[in-house]
């Protein structure tokens, strides 16, 4: 149904895509993985119209198309599920469904045409969202599949996935994978980009991958094996990807206890949290989206203003942080989970986001020094593997794993002794997650306290000392991260009735 032939992309100073050549078939999934600056991106906006290709073309049906605008692709029944969401929160489901296109009579909108509808493409995808909700309300798994109905509503044929997993429960995750094998019954062509090779090797009939802007080498699922996925996506093996238990080595943690959080109060979201994390301890927060894993980090770093709670820093008694900056001031810094929008401004180069929280120091009175800011940050990018030649470049085109390695560079860069970090690994590669957990084990091996929140209960267990399993807005025990398991995880969560309020 789309094929690329020879699709090249060449940026000023950069060659993102080189000569690709590959094809989506009706009704099947096509995965396509990589590390990050491996040329998915680029492929994805070629596919959607958002960019045009430097050399080669692209087919549909067979035929030459000059996708030069996204309309055009919409036209030709190409839709996108992009992983920062498109889903506005102050419009109803229904009409976020049918933006652009709504049923009309004459000058009025049909409410009516557009309730059937609705209600029939909720019947279709089994799922259950009021047609009057506000977009703000919904899940994000609810978001995503109005996105999709938005896509089957245009009569897309092609439907592009940019990591629609990489916020969702384990439920949610099961429930978008029956709607994906229901949308190719109906003979819908998928293109996957996932990260997550286990789902990869899931649901795909066939997977490429790229490296490097070239297409290293397309198969059937069924040829691949995670280790050989990995292989190829970084010319070497990573013990990471491979999923050897690399649990943090046990150690005698200090008895200085950086932080101490008690009674910890989000209303609606979380009641009577209690944190303690030592010097150079990784603290775990387990549980499923939802429970009050990032509300109790926010509230920590002065995000939540109606939160409450005492706190000790350094065995000081402080006043609650209401502001970021207060927070800051105890040296209590947030690693987002949505480092595009929270973590990081895009229109910077990369080397004024690392000093965009004190720039002062390089500055000369009022002015500030370029030359002097890269100079500045080169020791502390390097340290999390950061490209010294990558500075200079706009943050926005940069990949999501040297997005993440600016955000922590930037807390890195003000020695701030209590780190609070959210989903450090979505939407990133195999070969940057290594990277952004060995900068972590290296802070916490400097005295750093890290609180840290995944939705991977893998990396929870591998990371942390010790694990605090959160369900339903409190902390339902706590578990030795050399010993715990993600079985244990699971049944404190699952045996939680959430009560909340």
């Amino acid at each position: 149904m789309l094929r690329l032939v020879e699709a090249s992309k060449t940026y000023p100073g950069v060659r993102a895509l080189k000569g690709v050549s590959l094809g989506i078939e009706k009704g099947r999934v096509h995965a396509l993985v990589g590390e990050n600056g491996a040329g998915k991106s680029t492929l994805l906006k070629l596919v959607c119209g958002a960019e045009r290709p430097t050399s080669g073309s692209i087919e549909i049906d067979g035929s030459e198309a000059v996708l030069h605008h996204p309309h055009v692709a919409r036209r030709l029944g190409i839709a996108a599920v992009h992983q920062e969401l498109t889903i506005l929160p102050a419009l109803s489901a229904m009409a976020n469904v049918f933006l652009g296109q709504e049923f009309r009579s004459g000058p009025l909108l049909n409410a009516r045409r557009m309730g059937i509808r609705y209600r029939e493409l909720c019947n279709e995808f089994a799922v259950k969202i009021a047609p009057t909700a506000p977009g703000a309300s919904l899940s994000v798994a609810d978001q995503q599949m109005l996105e999709i109905m938005r896509g089957i509503q245009a009569d897309a044929r092609i439907l592009v996935l940019d990591e629609p997993t990489a916020s969702l429960a384990v439920s949610e995750r099961e429930a978008l994978y029956t709607n994906l094998r229901r949308l190719q019954t109906r003979g819908i062509a998928i293109a996957l980009i996932s990260h997550d090779l286990d789902e990869v090797l899931q649901l795909s009939d066939t997977i490429s991958v790229l490296r490097d802007g070239e297409l290293v080498r397309t198969a059937p699922a069924s040829d691949w094996s995670k280790e050989g996925l990995v292989r190829a996506m970084l010319g070497r093996s990573s013990a990471v990807a491979e999923g050897e238990a690399r649990r943090r080595p046990a150690k005698t943690l200090s008895d200085e206890v950086a932080l101490s959080a008690r009674n910890i109060v989000v209303p609606g979201s979380i009641r009577g949290v209690s944190i303690d994390i030592h010097r150079g301890e990784i603290v775990g927060l387990a549980g499923l989206v939802g429970a009050g894993r990032t509300e109790t980090l926010r509230a920590l770093a002065g995000l939540e203003p109606s939160s409450s709670g005492d706190l000790v820093v350094a065995g000081r008694f402080v006043r609650w942080p209401h502001t970021p900056r207060q927070a800051q001031r105890y040296g209590i810094a947030l690693v987002p989970e949505d480092r595009k929008t929270q973590g990081l401004v895009q229109q910077l180069p990369a080397f004024a986001n690392v000093t965009l929280a004190n720039p002062w120091p390089a500055a000369i009175g009022p002015v500030l020094l370029p030359s002097k800011e890269r100079s500045m940050v080169a020791a502390v990018t390097a340290r999390v593997g950061f490209a010294k030649g990558r500075l200079s470049a706009q943050t926005r085109t940069l990949s999501g794993g040297n997005q993440q390695k600016i955000v922590l560079a930037k807390w890195i860069a003000r020695n701030m002794p209590v780190l609070l970090v959210d989903e450090p690994t979505r939407g990133i590669d195999v070969g940057a997650k290594e990277e952004i957990f060995n900068t972590l084990h290296g802070l916490a091996d400097a005295g750093t306290a890290i609180l840290l929140v995944s939705s991977e209960l893998e990396e929870v267990l591998e990371h942390s000392d010790k694990i605090l399993v959160i369900a339903g807005g409190a902390v339902v025990d706590e578990l030795d991260g050399a010993r715990a398991t993600q079985a244990q995880i699971l049944e404190r969560v699952f045996a939680v009735k959430d009560d909340r309020s």
